[in-house]
C-alpha cells in the first residue's frame, strides 16, 4: 500500500480533487478522495490536515452529502475525514452535528468508529462548549444503542485530557456512574475509559463522589477503573516528585 507522509503531498491531492470537482461535480471530488488519500496509508493527524484543507472550498450546502458519501465507503480514513468536517461544523450547526456523528457511529457498529468519530465530533463539542454538550450527553444516557452510549465515555475520556476544568467533570463523573450498571462489553470499555481518565486527572471529585462510586448499585468493574485512575495518578505524581 502506498504511503502518504507530508502536507504537500496532502495539498497536492486535495487541490486535485478541488479540481475534479469544479470540473465534473462533488461525487468526482469524492471518487478523487477515495481512490487518492482513503485506499492509501495515511497517518490520522494528516487525514485531519486533509478534511481542514477539504473544508475550505466545499461549499455548506454540500457539506453533509459530502460526509454521508464518505462514509459510504467504509475506508478507514473515512471515519477521520467526517469527524473533523463534522467538528468544523459544530460552531454553526452544533446539534445538527452532534445528531450526524451519532448516525455515523450507530451504522459504523464498530469500535474504532465510534471512538474515531466520538472523541472529533463529542470529544470536542465537549471541550470547548460543554455547557450546551453536557446536557445533550445526559439525553445520549437514555439512547438504546452500545455504540453510543460508549461514546459518552470516549468524549469524556478526550475532553477532560485535553483539559476541561473540574467544574464540569463532577456532572460527567455522576453521569458515568448513573451508566455503571451496563452489562455490555463495548459499553463498559467506553465509560470505563471516561471513568480512568477522570480519576487519573481529578482524584479529589473522585473523593467527593466516594458514597455513590461505593453504592452496592454501582458495579464493580466501574469502581475497578477508578481504581486503576487513581493509581495512575500516584504514579505520576511520583514521577514529577
Amino acid at each position: 500500500m502506498d504511503q502518504i507522509t507530508s502536507k504537500v503531498q496532502i495539498r497536492e491531492i486535495v487541490a486535485a480533487a478541488k479540481q475534479q470537482g469544479q470540473q465534473s461535480g462533488i461525487e468526482c471530488l469524492i471518487l478523487s478522495l477515495q481512490e487518492c488519500l482513503l485506499k492509501k496509508k495515511v497517518r490520522f493527524p494528516l487525514l485531519e490536515f486533509a478534511a481542514r484543507e477539504t473544508m475550505l472550498f466545499v461549499p455548506e450546502a454540500e457539506q453533509l452529502h459530502l460526509t454521508d458519501r464518505l462514509i459510504a465507503t467504509t475506508e478507514m480514513g473515512s471515519y477521520v475525514l467526517t469527524g473533523i468536517i463534522l467538528q468544523q461544523r459544530l460552531t454553526e450547526h452544533f446539534e445538527e452535528s452532534i445528531h450526524k456523528a451519532c448516525i455515523y457511529i450507530t451504522m459504523g457498529n464498530q469500535w474504532y468508529v465510534c471512538d474515531i468519530i466520538g472523541e472529533r465530533v463529542l470529544g470536542h463539542a465537549l471541550l470547548t462548549s460543554p455547557k450546551k454538550a453536557i446536557p445533550l450527553l445526559e439525553e445520549l444516557a437514555h439512547h438504546p444503542d452500545k455504540w453510543i452510549l460508549r461514546t459518552i465515555g470516549v468524549a469524556t475520556h478526550y475532553a477532560i485530557k485535553k483539559g476541561l476544568p473540574a467544574t464540569c467533570v463532577d456532572t460527567l463523573l455522576k453521569l458515568l456512574v448513573s451508566l455503571s450498571n451496563k452489562t455490555d462489553f463495548h459499553v463498559k470499555k467506553g465509560i470505563g475509559w471516561g471513568a480512568k481518565t477522570i480519576a487519573k486527572f481529578y482524584p479529589e471529585l473522585v473523593a467527593c463522589s466516594s458514597k455513590a462510586i461505593e453504592s452496592p448499585e454501582t458495579k464493580q468493574w466501574f469502581r475497578t477503573k477508578i481504581t486503576i485512575g487513581l493509581i495512575r495518578h500516584k504514579l505520576e505524581a511520583k514521577q514529577i516528585q
